[in-house]
Protein backbone atom coordinates (compact mmCIF):
# COMPACT_ATOMS: atom_id res chain seq x y z
CA UNK A 1 0.00 0.00 0.00
CA UNK A 2 1.33 3.36 -0.63
CA UNK A 3 0.75 4.51 2.66
CA UNK A 4 3.48 2.04 3.49
CA UNK A 5 6.10 2.57 0.87
CA UNK A 6 5.50 6.50 1.87
CA UNK A 7 6.52 5.45 5.49
CA UNK A 8 9.98 3.12 4.01
CA UNK A 9 11.28 6.51 2.12
CA UNK A 10 10.87 8.89 -0.83
CA UNK A 11 8.56 7.45 -3.08
CA UNK A 12 9.37 8.78 -6.76
CA UNK A 13 6.37 8.47 -9.02
CA UNK A 14 6.45 9.13 -12.75
CA UNK A 15 3.77 10.83 -14.81
CA UNK A 16 1.05 8.30 -16.25
CA UNK A 17 -1.67 8.93 -18.81
CA UNK A 18 -2.63 5.85 -21.43
CA UNK A 19 -1.32 2.50 -21.99
CA UNK A 20 2.06 3.17 -23.19
CA UNK A 21 2.98 4.93 -20.28
CA UNK A 22 1.00 2.74 -17.86
CA UNK A 23 2.69 -0.02 -19.17
CA UNK A 24 6.26 1.10 -19.08
CA UNK A 25 5.74 2.66 -15.50
CA UNK A 26 4.92 -0.88 -14.70
CA UNK A 27 7.94 -2.60 -15.92
CA UNK A 28 10.07 -0.70 -14.41
CA UNK A 29 11.31 -0.81 -10.80
CA UNK A 30 8.87 2.06 -9.38
CA UNK A 31 7.11 1.82 -6.79
CA UNK A 32 3.38 4.08 -7.88
CA UNK A 33 2.84 6.16 -10.61
CA UNK A 34 1.24 9.41 -11.21
CA UNK A 35 -1.56 10.30 -13.24
CA UNK A 36 -1.34 13.71 -14.62
CA UNK A 37 -4.20 15.94 -15.46
CA UNK A 38 -1.91 17.90 -17.79
CA UNK A 39 -1.17 15.10 -19.60
CA UNK A 40 -4.28 12.97 -19.61
CA UNK A 41 -5.91 16.37 -21.06
CA UNK A 42 -3.33 16.73 -23.85
CA UNK A 43 -2.80 13.07 -24.97
CA UNK A 44 -6.15 11.83 -24.87
CA UNK A 45 -8.04 14.88 -25.57
CA UNK A 46 -5.33 17.27 -27.24
CA UNK A 47 -6.49 19.76 -24.83
CA UNK A 48 -4.82 22.50 -22.59
CA UNK A 49 -4.81 21.37 -18.59
CA UNK A 50 -7.42 24.64 -18.11
CA UNK A 51 -10.48 22.79 -16.80
CA UNK A 52 -11.58 21.79 -20.42
CA UNK A 53 -12.25 18.17 -19.14
CA UNK A 54 -14.12 16.53 -15.76
CA UNK A 55 -14.99 13.88 -13.75
CA UNK A 56 -15.83 11.17 -16.54
CA UNK A 57 -12.81 11.85 -18.79
CA UNK A 58 -10.68 11.52 -15.79
CA UNK A 59 -12.15 7.98 -14.34
CA UNK A 60 -12.08 6.55 -17.75
CA UNK A 61 -8.14 7.34 -17.61
CA UNK A 62 -7.83 6.15 -13.94
CA UNK A 63 -9.49 3.04 -15.32
CA UNK A 64 -7.40 2.37 -18.05
CA UNK A 65 -4.21 3.01 -16.16
CA UNK A 66 -5.37 0.43 -13.39
CA UNK A 67 -6.32 -2.13 -15.99
CA UNK A 68 -2.58 -2.78 -17.12
CA UNK A 69 -0.54 -1.32 -14.23
CA UNK A 70 -1.59 -2.64 -10.39
CA UNK A 71 0.63 -0.27 -8.59
CA UNK A 72 -0.47 2.17 -6.66
CA UNK A 73 -2.06 5.44 -8.22
CA UNK A 74 -2.07 8.86 -7.29
CA UNK A 75 -4.67 10.69 -9.08
CA UNK A 76 -4.96 14.55 -9.78
CA UNK A 77 -8.49 15.36 -8.90
CA UNK A 78 -8.42 18.65 -10.06
CA UNK A 79 -10.71 21.39 -7.58
CA UNK A 80 -12.65 18.32 -6.73
CA UNK A 81 -14.96 19.21 -9.87
CA UNK A 82 -17.15 21.68 -8.10
CA UNK A 83 -18.58 22.05 -4.54
CA UNK A 84 -18.67 20.00 -1.42
CA UNK A 85 -21.06 17.38 -2.77
CA UNK A 86 -18.98 17.30 -6.10
CA UNK A 87 -15.73 16.76 -3.72
CA UNK A 88 -17.91 13.72 -1.94
CA UNK A 89 -18.95 12.09 -5.48
CA UNK A 90 -15.27 12.65 -6.91
CA UNK A 91 -13.49 10.89 -4.21
CA UNK A 92 -15.87 7.92 -4.04
CA UNK A 93 -15.47 7.57 -7.59
CA UNK A 94 -11.79 7.85 -7.60
CA UNK A 95 -11.43 5.22 -5.01
CA UNK A 96 -13.95 2.65 -6.46
CA UNK A 97 -11.70 3.27 -9.87
CA UNK A 98 -8.50 2.10 -8.07
CA UNK A 99 -6.71 5.49 -7.18
CA UNK A 100 -4.80 4.85 -3.80
CA UNK A 101 -4.30 8.49 -3.37
CA UNK A 102 -6.48 11.81 -4.51
CA UNK A 103 -4.91 15.27 -5.19
CA UNK A 104 -7.04 18.35 -4.49
CA UNK A 105 -6.16 21.69 -5.10
CA UNK A 106 -7.17 25.06 -3.82
CA UNK A 107 -7.88 26.77 -6.85
CA UNK A 108 -11.30 28.75 -8.21
CA UNK A 109 -12.85 26.77 -11.07
CA UNK A 110 -12.41 26.41 -13.67
CA UNK A 111 -8.68 25.83 -12.80
CA UNK A 112 -5.72 26.05 -14.64
CA UNK A 113 -2.36 23.91 -14.84
CA UNK A 114 -0.46 25.22 -11.69
CA UNK A 115 2.45 26.26 -13.76
CA UNK A 116 0.84 28.66 -16.22
CA UNK A 117 -0.52 32.25 -15.45
CA UNK A 118 -4.11 33.21 -14.36
CA UNK A 119 -4.43 31.04 -10.96
CA UNK A 120 -6.81 32.34 -8.81
CA UNK A 121 -7.19 30.52 -5.31
CA UNK A 122 -10.14 30.55 -2.83
CA UNK A 123 -10.55 31.46 0.89
CA UNK A 124 -8.38 28.61 3.24
CA UNK A 125 -12.02 28.00 4.61
CA UNK A 126 -13.10 26.75 1.64
CA UNK A 127 -10.70 24.26 1.27
CA UNK A 128 -10.70 23.51 4.63
CA UNK A 129 -14.41 22.20 4.36
CA UNK A 130 -13.11 20.09 1.17
CA UNK A 131 -10.37 18.51 2.99
CA UNK A 132 -12.72 17.86 5.30
CA UNK A 133 -15.60 16.12 3.20
CA UNK A 134 -12.95 14.74 0.91
CA UNK A 135 -11.32 12.52 4.12
CA UNK A 136 -15.01 11.52 5.80
CA UNK A 137 -15.73 10.57 1.66
CA UNK A 138 -13.16 7.75 1.41
CA UNK A 139 -14.52 4.30 2.49
CA UNK A 140 -10.65 3.35 3.46
CA UNK A 141 -8.06 4.78 5.53
CA UNK A 142 -5.61 3.55 3.12
CA UNK A 143 -7.13 5.72 0.52
CA UNK A 144 -4.76 9.34 1.13
CA UNK A 145 -5.95 12.52 0.71
CA UNK A 146 -3.53 15.16 -0.99
CA UNK A 147 -4.44 19.16 -0.26
CA UNK A 148 -2.29 21.30 -2.81
CA UNK A 149 -2.36 25.03 -2.95
CA UNK A 150 -1.50 26.99 -5.96
CA UNK A 151 -0.82 30.42 -3.31
CA UNK A 152 2.81 30.43 -4.07
CA UNK A 153 1.65 32.58 -7.06
CA UNK A 154 -1.24 35.38 -6.22
CA UNK A 155 -0.06 35.26 -2.16
CA UNK A 156 3.51 34.53 -1.59
CA UNK A 157 5.27 31.41 0.29
CA UNK A 158 4.26 32.21 3.98
CA UNK A 159 0.88 32.14 2.92
CA UNK A 160 1.86 28.64 1.11
CA UNK A 161 3.07 27.31 3.82
CA UNK A 162 0.50 28.47 6.12
CA UNK A 163 -2.30 26.93 4.70
CA UNK A 164 -0.47 23.96 4.14
CA UNK A 165 -0.33 23.91 7.89
CA UNK A 166 -4.02 24.30 8.34
CA UNK A 167 -4.79 21.76 5.24
CA UNK A 168 -2.88 19.37 7.79
CA UNK A 169 -5.04 20.09 10.70
CA UNK A 170 -8.29 19.57 8.82
CA UNK A 171 -7.06 15.69 8.23
CA UNK A 172 -5.24 15.79 4.66
CA UNK A 173 -2.50 13.17 4.42
CA UNK A 174 0.15 14.75 2.69
CA UNK A 175 0.41 18.66 1.29
CA UNK A 176 2.10 19.81 -1.36
CA UNK A 177 2.91 23.22 -2.80
CA UNK A 178 2.95 23.70 -6.30
CA UNK A 179 4.89 25.18 -8.34
CA UNK A 180 7.87 26.00 -6.25
CA UNK A 181 10.23 28.22 -8.48
CA UNK A 182 13.69 28.31 -6.89
CA UNK A 183 16.42 25.76 -4.80
CA UNK A 184 15.41 28.40 -1.91
CA UNK A 185 11.87 27.37 -1.58
CA UNK A 186 12.28 24.11 -2.37
CA UNK A 187 14.44 24.15 0.80
CA UNK A 188 12.22 26.60 2.61
CA UNK A 189 9.21 24.24 2.17
CA UNK A 190 11.25 20.96 3.36
CA UNK A 191 12.58 22.27 6.65
CA UNK A 192 8.63 23.90 7.84
CA UNK A 193 6.71 21.44 6.46
CA UNK A 194 8.81 18.10 6.79
CA UNK A 195 7.12 14.61 6.89
CA UNK A 196 4.20 14.02 4.46
CA UNK A 197 4.86 16.17 2.19
CA UNK A 198 4.31 15.40 -1.69
CA UNK A 199 6.49 17.91 -4.33
CA UNK A 200 6.00 18.03 -8.22
CA UNK A 201 9.62 18.16 -10.28
CA UNK A 202 9.12 19.43 -13.60
CA UNK A 203 12.53 20.39 -14.83
CA UNK A 204 11.70 22.11 -18.08
CA UNK A 205 12.17 25.54 -19.72
CA UNK A 206 8.19 25.92 -19.24
CA UNK A 207 7.51 24.37 -16.14
CA UNK A 208 8.80 26.10 -12.69
CA UNK A 209 10.31 24.08 -10.30
CA UNK A 210 13.77 22.64 -11.17
CA UNK A 211 15.50 19.25 -10.32
CA UNK A 212 16.69 18.26 -7.03
CA UNK A 213 17.68 14.94 -6.49
CA UNK A 214 15.73 12.12 -4.76
CA UNK A 215 18.61 11.63 -2.10
CA UNK A 216 18.62 15.21 -1.00
CA UNK A 217 14.52 15.89 -1.75
CA UNK A 218 14.49 12.86 1.19
CA UNK A 219 16.92 15.36 3.21
CA UNK A 220 14.54 17.78 2.97
CA UNK A 221 11.55 16.01 4.51
CA UNK A 222 9.62 15.05 1.21
CA UNK A 223 8.06 11.51 1.28
CA UNK A 224 6.48 11.83 -2.09
CA UNK A 225 7.97 13.07 -5.44
CA UNK A 226 5.78 13.34 -8.99
CA UNK A 227 7.25 13.43 -12.18
CA UNK A 228 4.79 14.07 -14.70
CA UNK A 229 6.89 15.01 -17.26
CA UNK A 230 8.95 11.90 -16.98
CA UNK A 231 7.43 10.28 -20.26
CA UNK A 232 5.43 13.02 -21.77
CA UNK A 233 7.85 15.38 -22.40
CA UNK A 234 10.90 13.23 -24.01
CA UNK A 235 7.64 11.25 -26.17
CA UNK A 236 7.22 14.28 -27.35
CA UNK A 237 10.62 15.73 -28.09
CA UNK A 238 11.29 11.56 -29.44
CA UNK A 239 8.06 12.13 -31.75
CA UNK A 240 9.10 15.64 -32.96
CA UNK A 241 12.68 14.47 -34.20
CA UNK A 242 11.35 11.59 -35.64
CA UNK A 243 9.14 13.58 -38.10
CA UNK A 244 11.46 16.06 -38.68
CA UNK A 245 13.90 13.80 -39.92
CA UNK A 246 11.49 11.76 -41.79
CA UNK A 247 10.34 14.86 -43.10
CA UNK A 248 14.10 15.91 -44.40
CA UNK A 249 15.36 12.09 -45.55
CA UNK A 250 11.76 10.46 -46.64
CA UNK A 251 13.52 7.88 -43.71
CA UNK A 252 12.09 6.70 -40.55
CA UNK A 253 14.71 7.88 -37.73
CA UNK A 254 16.05 4.12 -36.35
CA UNK A 255 17.87 5.58 -33.64
CA UNK A 256 15.22 6.26 -31.84
CA UNK A 257 13.57 2.72 -31.74
CA UNK A 258 13.09 1.00 -28.45
CA UNK A 259 15.80 -1.87 -27.48
CA UNK A 260 12.34 -3.75 -26.26
CA UNK A 261 10.35 -5.47 -28.87
CA UNK A 262 7.43 -3.28 -29.45
CA UNK A 263 4.92 -6.76 -29.99
CA UNK A 264 6.04 -8.46 -26.43
CA UNK A 265 5.79 -5.37 -24.96
CA UNK A 266 2.13 -4.62 -25.92
CA UNK A 267 1.01 -8.31 -25.54
CA UNK A 268 1.65 -10.12 -28.66
CA UNK A 269 3.49 -13.03 -26.77
CA UNK A 270 0.75 -14.42 -24.62
CA UNK A 271 -1.94 -13.32 -28.00
CA UNK A 272 0.28 -15.98 -29.72
CA UNK A 273 0.24 -18.33 -26.71
CA UNK A 274 -3.01 -18.08 -26.29
CA UNK A 275 -3.84 -18.72 -29.52
CA UNK A 276 -1.68 -22.05 -30.01
CA UNK A 277 -3.08 -23.32 -26.98
CA UNK A 278 -6.78 -23.29 -28.14
CA UNK A 279 -5.51 -24.50 -31.98
CA UNK A 280 -4.26 -27.60 -30.08
CA UNK A 281 -6.97 -27.79 -27.93
CA UNK A 282 -10.49 -26.84 -30.32
CA UNK A 283 -9.18 -27.61 -33.31
CA UNK A 284 -10.36 -30.71 -34.50
CA UNK A 285 -10.86 -30.01 -38.13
Amino acid sequence: MLKELLNLGLVAAPGVFDGFSAMMSRDMPFDAVYMSGYCVAASRYGLPDAGLIGLGEMIDAIRLIKSVNDKPLIADADTGYGGLLNVQHTVRRYEAAGASAIQLEDQEMPKKCGHTKGKRVVETHEMLSKIGVAVNARHSDDTLIIARTDSLATHGLDEAIKRCKAYRQAGADLVFVDALDSIDSVERVGQELAGNLMINITPTKEFLTPEVSKERLQALGFNLAIYPGLFATPMLGAMEKSARHFLDTGQMYQELNPTISVHSFVGFDQVWSDEQLWSEKYDHG
